[in-house]
Parts: structure tokens; sequence; C-alpha cells
């Protein structure tokens, strides 16, 4: 679709109303004759229906199957007779309207607008499978205690060229020096000035949408950048993530360049992470992790020791596919251990340097291709049986932690099983989801053993 850019809003109106009656009036003084009726399935990929806005309102309930959950990366389905692997009868889902999610999609030929929906069966219930109710059953879980969970997603991807031959390794861009990036660049101004035209449009395209990107940096590997978000509500923040990671794409392939989110898509490049900033405040808006001395309380310790215990058990959802794990290895410079430590980047677990109020704990270790309904959700269901559960963490590193063992499943059908064993987080996040999820990549597994990779060729082919 060709570039239109949307038109210039007040910042109140920016994004997101309160019900149907505004949704009409929002659309209305924007023109809108499309509407994009959107839920995140399993992968964070954007399924759903598009449809002009007058039929919006004047249809009945929208429906989807309920097989939009249980449907691998790859388009398949987990066998039947594997629990989890869904309703043999495909029943519809009931989809309900977030009108706090309505925006434009400033990349649309034609005015459109998307609207982010939640999955219900026809009696009423939420649908447990769905991320973004997985999120909402964890949110809730602190709401009763009390709590507020707090979060700042960061998100690395790198740009490269159009490849259209999977077969081909992966190339960073041209910029617009002509050249592309052979050395390490980190932080550097200049690399991301060689694809100014692009980010602008990622600029232009996120405000239109309401989206407020903190900083933009360009990361370790070549054509790698990243984006930091705002802090605020993990459901907020997990929506703006799924319509950043489009946004981005869609930018990047109007400069004829992809953008991807893949772990490791580069085999001498650094991998590419989601870290995730977490705090937890009380009702009064006040930090649990710091006392009215400044100092760092119980809570946060607790939290911490949530973390370390639990994350090597959801790393199924936090590295989810069979490429997330070529990123955790010793070689890269991605956590493969569960450490702790105050301002230091090799740990799993890192607190950054901050004032009391904004005194946090940084979750290194997901990776970029993670879900961000799912991972936001996994990481504070660790940190919540933490606080829970009142343990202590170890003492924290200083100084490198790499040369500490590996304290996370080395591959993915490693970290399905230790995810599916785990009662705790079973009885957490539901049996239904747990099953379900497990099956999804069990199967995924299943999909890439029929693939024989180079490293195959080269070195079995006449040797063995």
């Amino acid at each position: 679709m060709s570039k239109k850019k949307a038109p210039k809003d007040t910042a109140a109106s920016l994004r997101g109303v309160a019900d149907v009656n505004e949704a009409r009036t929002w659309l209305k003084a924007r023109g809108i004759e499309e509407l994009e009726c959107v839920v995140p399935d399993q992968a964070g990929v954007a399924r759903g229906k598009i449809m002009p806005v007058s039929k919006f309102f004047n249809a009945p309930a929208m429906n989807l199957p309920s097989s939009i959950f249980h449907q691998t990366i790859s388009g398949e389905y987990p066998d039947d007779d594997v629990p989890g692997a869904g309703d043999p009868a495909d029943a519809d889902l009931v989809l309900v309207p977030d009108f706090s999610t309505l925006a434009v999609v400033p990349w649309a030929s034609d005015p459109t607008a998307q609207l982010i929906h939640d999955c219900f069966s026809r009696r009423g219930e939420p649908v447990e499978v769905a991320p973004r109710q997985l999120l909402r059953r964890v949110i809730d879980l602190y709401a009763k205690k009390g709590w507020n969970a707090v979060v700042a997603p960061e998100i690395e991807f790198y740009l490269v060229k159009p490849n259209t031959d999977p077969d081909y390794p992966l190339e960073p861009p041209i910029g617009r020096s002509g050249r592309p990036e052979t050395g390490r660049v980190s932080y550097s101004i200049s690399a991301v000035n060689e694809f100014d035209d692009l980010f602008e449009d990622i600029y232009d395209f996120s405000e239109a949408q309401g989206l407020a990107i903190d900083t933009l940096i360009h990361e370790e590997g070549a054509a790698q950048m990243e984006i930091n978000l705002r802090h605020g509500d993990p459901l907020a923040l997990a929506d703006q993530v799924f319509m950043f990671k489009r946004t981005i794409r869609e930018a990047a392939l109007a400069h004829n360049i992809y953008a991807t989110f893949m772990a490791k898509p580069i085999a001498n490049e650094p991998g590419s992470a989601m870290h995730i900033h977490q705090s937890v405040w009380d009702e009064k808006g006040r930090n649990i992790f710091s006392g009215e001395d400044g100092e760092p309380t119980e809570a946060f310790f607790h939290f911490i020791a949530g973390q370390q215990k639990y994350l090597p058990k959801v790393m199924c959802i936090l590295a989810p596919y069979v490429n997330s794990y070529r990123r955790l290895t010793k070689a890269a410079t991605a956590p493969i251990n569960v450490a702790w430590g105050y301002d230091n980047r090799t740990t799993g677990i890192r607190v950054p340097p901050a004032g009391s109020a904004a005194r946090r704990v940084e979750n290194r270790i997901p990776s970029s291709d993670a879900n961000p309904y799912l991972a936001l959700a996994a990481s504070l269901a660790c940190g919540y049986l933490g606080l829970i559960e009142a343990e202590k963490p170890t003492a924290p590193v200083e100084g490198s932690a790499h040369g500490l063992d590996y304290a996370l499943p080395r591959g993915l059908l490693e970290a399905v099983s230790a995810f599916e064993e785990c009662d705790e987080l079973g009885a957490l996040l539901g049996p239904t989801f747990t099953s379900t999820y497990a099956a999804l990549k069990r199967g995924e597994y299943e999909t890439f053993m029929r693939v024989i990779s180079p490293w195959e060729r080269e070195y079995l082919l006449l040797n063995v």
C-alpha cells in the first residue's frame, strides 16, 4: 500500500475512546472508511477481519474460529489427540472491542483505523488461551493484593536487505551512504542517520497512533536498532509493543527494507532481546520496592527471588522458537543465567541505577521474538510468585557473570518440559493455557525437524 500520513491530532485524541458512541464520533471526524478488527494470536501475529465502518456498527457480534489460538507459526495444528490441541469442533469465539485501543493505520492507502479485540466464549467467559486475557489474569492477581505492576519494554530488531529465499543468509541493508555496515557501531548517531528517512516515518506513524517512543538507539549488531518505551500499565504496554512491531515492519517495507524481530537472524551478529523493566506499586501510588527511608524493601528482594526461581520455567514463552536459543550462548552477549546484580548487564536480572521511587528490576532474558502479552504475563507471574513465597535471592554478582554455568534451558523441548512440570505456574496461568501452549511449541519443533540445515550438509555430507 502507498504511504499516506495521517492528519495531525491533538495529543488527547490520538488514540483510544471510552465506548461505542465515542468511537462513532472519532471515526467520522477522521473520515475513516475501513476498520481492522484485530486479535493478537499466540505468536503475537495480528489476526482478524477488515470491514467497512458502517458494517462494523450495524453487524451482529463478530466471530472468529477458536483455532486461531491453536495454530503454530508455520500454520499447522497439533495432533487432535494432544492435550491442548484445541476445540475439535472449532467453534466460534465472540470478539469484543476494546475501544481504548482505537487508532489510525497511518500507512494504509485509504483512511483506515485499527481496533484490538478480546475473545470470549458464547457464554461470556474469557478465552483462557488468548494472550491478552492471560496478561489480564496476571494483572488481576496483583490487583487482588492491592498492587499495580508497572513495566517498560525495550525492543531490539534488525534492518536487513529484502530476502525472498530462506536458503540465503540475511545481510545488512544499504543506507544513505551507499554502503552496508561492517563493524560494531553501538550507540552511533551517524549509523542511525544512515536510515533517517525510515526512522522519520516510524516516528510519524507512531505519533499518528498515539504510541510513545522514549528513545531510539543503534545496538551492537550491524543495522541492529532498539526502541525503548515509556513505563506504564502492562496491558497498555503490551498493546504498544504489538502495534510497534507492525509499525516498524510496515515503515521498513515502504523503504524496501525488512525489519525482523528474530532472536538471532544473522549468524555472527548479536541476538535481539526484549528487556522488561518491572516495578510494583501499592494503592497509594508508592513503589513497594523502596521503603520510606529510600532503601530496598523485602518485597524488592522477594520479587528478584521469584524471577530467579521461575524464569527458567517460562523460557518457552520468553524464548519461544528454536532460533531463540541461538541467542542464549556463552559466545554471545545475552545472559545464560538468572544471576542478578546492580547495574550489571552480564546478568539475566539487572537492577538499573535509579532513585528510590524508580527502583525496578530489569529482566534481560526475553528475546524480541516473544509475544509481548505472554512475555509480560510470564515475567510478572514469576515476580508475583516470589512476592507470595517470600524467598530470598542469591547474593548480587559483581563483575562479569558470563563465566557462570548455564541456568536456563538450552533448547525448546527442554524449556517446554520445564514449563509443564512447574505446578506453581500451571496453577497461576491455568491448565488450559499451559497444555495448549506446550502442544503448540512441540508442534513447531516437529516442523523444524523436517528441515535439513546448511551445517548438516557442510559437515555430514561427505564426512560420515
